[in-house]
């Protein structure tokens, strides 16, 4: 694939909680050479620097449920009319419903974007469970770890900068099967939306990392 052709490959990651969306997204994102959005770092950045938007995220994140979107929407116009955006994209997160994906369409025509491909990332509850409940989060730099799969020298403090690991409350067992059933109602027919649309993609996101990123480049013919 030509650098031309990596420069136009516009994706949303689509999947439940736990899916590994944000992996995927952060390796691939350097492997194509385009910018990585994530609407859950960024509300997580707001929420850490005490912003008003932090302020107001923060309750809605910690509980679990979707934040308003008008919200999203705004922030997701900021990023793709950025420069950095200009060469292609990676959005992971969003959109979560119907009223979204439509609102989002409806930006994308007025930005003259066309999406490549929604690529839905499988899994099963049981292993998404799984892998929220092992996710802890530095306090002091934002990085996720996974105590599964990271192989921390120390599980409670950071290997980037040493500050201290924490499980975040949306990744506490009493909010993840919230957060699952939260996407099973509403999320999941946001695949109906992009499956009429024709551009939507499924993957079996089980495997390994590596064998997850192959698959995905091999849909958007990079690999």
């Amino acid at each position: 694939m030509t650098n031309d052709t990596k420069q136009k490959i516009r994706l949303i990651l689509f999947g439940p909680p736990g899916v590994g969306k944000g992996t995927q997204a952060k390796i691939l994102s350097g492997i194509l050479g385009i910018v990585h959005i994530s609407t859950g770092d960024i509300l997580r950045q707001e929420v850490a620097g005490g912003t008003d938007l932090g302020k107001k995220a923060k309750s809605i994140l910690d509980s679990g449920q979707l934040v308003p979107d008008d919200l999203m929407i705004g922030m997701i116009k900021n990023y793709l009319r950025s420069p950095g955006a200009e060469n292609g994209f990676i959005l992971d997160g969003f959109p979560r419903t119907v009223a979204q994906a439509e609102s989002l369409s409806r930006l994308l025509a007025d930005l003259g974007i066309k999406l490549n491909m929604v690529i839905s990332m499988e899994i099963g509850r049981d292993t998404a469970i799984k892998r929220l409940s092992s996710r802890v989060a530095c306090r002091r730099c934002g990085t996720i770890y996974n105590l599964i799969t990271d192989n921390l020298e120390d599980p409670s403090r950071c290997g980037k900068c040493g500050g201290e690991l924490f499980q975040r409350d949306d990744d506490k067992p009493e909010i993840i099967g919230k957060r699952l059933s939260v996407y099973e109602s509403i999320t999941e027919p946001v695949k109906s939306y992009y499956g009429k649309l024709g551009i939507l993609r499924a993957v079996d996101a089980s495997g390994t990392v590596e064998n997850v990123t192959q698959n995905i480049l091999s849909m958007v013919g990079s690999k």
